[in-house]
């Protein structure tokens, strides 16, 4: 394509998006609210932007046929700070992606978007939603922005509900991983799919364990390769006894479904800081 959008850039996942993604469109910008992301790739050039701030959106989308939508806070934090970043940040994408007649939004949604069904029903993509936090509140309220731009608007999205892209550090993560280079085989077949209109579908790797359906998002092509059972022994050996009233345990979004409304959910995750540097 001519033009392609990444916001988040310099986040962990966006660092491991952006090489791929150059290689995908004539132009590929990078966005993000730091200063500057260091090296870029070849094609890739960097733009400062504040996603709570229209008119920098507007003009970072400006001639590109579809936007990579991975910016946001990622973890649970005060309604106010959500409120920003994530809710009026979403509107921005999706109102610019509109009046620049973008072609697709590609956008990072999370199972916080329905993290608190138990892990013990087997969810499927059309399951209602059911936000364990904020954070996972404004996942739900980009969902319906997406899905009201499709059928007011014609702008089409694929809505990823990411489970848990890091590496593997807990008896969780075996039925949640999604790795990295399956989260670049999920964001391409985003992109590549000729049509989307509005879809949904869980970012997960191959895992023995995964606690979610993909069938109804099949057409997208996404068949991932990896599989977190390689790390169970390992992990189970080491892990705590289970308790079926913990939520943190029993329910899909883990450590958010317990934690305190705008308090961290990721506090406990141990999640290694294996940002891709370029």
């Amino acid at each position: 394509m001519k033009k392609l959008v990444l916001t988040g850039a310099a986040g962990r996942l966006g660092s491991w998006l952006r090489e791929p993604l150059s290689k995908l469109a004539d132009e590929f910008v990078s966005t993000d609210i730091q200063d500057d992301i260091g090296k870029l790739y070849s094609g890739e050039s960097y733009i400062k932007a504040d996603l709570a701030n229209y008119c920098q959106v507007h003009e970072v989308l400006a001639g590109a046929e579809m936007v990579v939508h991975f910016g946001a806070i990622g973890d649970e934090a005060p309604f106010d700070q959500i409120l920003q970043a994530n809710i009026v940040g979403a509107y921005n994408i999706w109102e610019a992606a509109f009046q620049h007649q973008l072609k697709r939004v590609v956008y990072a949604s999370s199972i916080h978007a329905v993290g608190m069904y138990p892990k013990n029903q087997f969810i499927g993509t059309d399951v209602p939603h059911r936000p364990d936090t904020y954070y996972g509140l404004a996942k739900c309220f980009a969902e319906d922005l997406a899905s009201m731009y499709w059928d007011k608007r014609g702008v089409e999205s694929v809505c990823m509900r990411i489970l848990s892209c890091a590496q593997v550090s807990n008896a969780r993560a075996l039925g949640s991983w999604l790795s990295y280079d399956d989260l670049i085989q999920l964001v391409e077949r985003s992109i590549t799919t000729p049509v989307t209109g509005f879809s949904v579908v869980y970012g997960v790797s191959d895992n023995d364990r995964a606690p979610v359906d993909n069938a109804n998002a099949s057409f997208l092509g996404y068949r991932p390769k990896d599989n977190a059972e390689q790390f169970a022994a390992e992990i189970l050996s080491q892990a705590p006894e289970a308790d079926p009233t913990d939520p943190g345990q029993f329910c899909h979004g883990g450590p958010f479904a317990s934690v305190e409304l705008g308090n961290s959910g990721t506090a406990t995750m141990n999640i290694v800081d294996d940002t891709k540097q370029s």
